[in-house]
């Protein structure tokens, strides 16, 4: 007997947003509803490309307009997650964005915002996922 199994599937693109005070690299950190802390991100509208989602969603969730990304950073996770009783594959592809802008304005999707040092975000992300990609992205920046 074979067993068929359809898995839904999503994509979302994000960014690691941070900025530069005082000569410390401060990183973005977002708050959601459903209680973790994580970068932003979201899903791809049709026809719309990974890096015009990433630029729209840091609008939209945070209202920050002058990031640009860094070049040699464009990361993969993907996961598994159920709704509505269907499994979905969920595919995000993060990139590395720097701003100067400090004050956000946060969506109705976030609770909450920071800005945190190295250490302090490391400690303050929820999934093990996103620990990873700080580190990928720190790595990136320490090299420059």
């Amino acid at each position: 007997m074979l067993l068929v199994i359809f898995v839904l599937s999503e994509k979302s693109c994000g960014a690691v947003v941070y900025l530069r005070k005082c000569s410390e690299v401060l990183y973005l950190l977002l708050h959601y509803e459903a209680g973790h802390w994580d970068f932003v991100k979201g899903n791809v509208e049709v026809n719309e490309a990974e890096k015009e989602t990433v630029v729209r969603e840091l609008r939209e969730e945070t209202g920050i307009t002058d990031a640009h990304f860094v070049e040699a950073f464009r990361e993969k996770i993907d996961y598994y997650y159920r709704r509505q009783g269907e499994t979905v594959h969920k595919e995000v592809i993060f990139y590395l964005m720097e701003t100067s802008t400090e004050t956000i304005t946060i969506s109705f999707e976030h609770v909450g915002s920071i800005w945190l040092n190295y250490s302090q975000a490391l400690e303050k992300l929820t999934f093990k996922n996103a620990r990873e990609l700080l580190k990928k992205a720190n790595q990136i920046l320490n090299k420059k």
